[in-house]
């Protein structure tokens, strides 16, 4: 392999660490405001088995609907990554 190929394998490995860096960094973030939010519930690190974990009426309806939408827009956001 040419030092060229190398060099330019090396800055897209780096790029590549930096960029699943900053998307753990992110989803740190939502999830930390997500517990702010919802400070009494217990939220695993994956939200997506929050949700299928989740048993249907085991809250009073109006928390169970803000508990999902909050919960699905937080996986969402971290999705969409923003």
């Amino acid at each position: 392999m040419s030092v060229r190929r190398r060099v330019f394998a090396r800055v897209r490995r780096r790029r590549a660490q930096a960029a699943l860096g900053a998307r753990a960094e992110f989803a740190g973030r939502v999830s930390s405001e997500l517990a702010l939010d919802l400070p009494d519930e217990d939220l695993g690190e994956d939200l997506e088995d929050c949700l299928d974990m989740y048993e249907p009426g085991s809250k009073p309806r109006c928390e169970e609907l803000e508990y999902l939408y909050l919960v699905e827009e937080a996986r969402d956001r971290i999705a969409r990554g923003r």
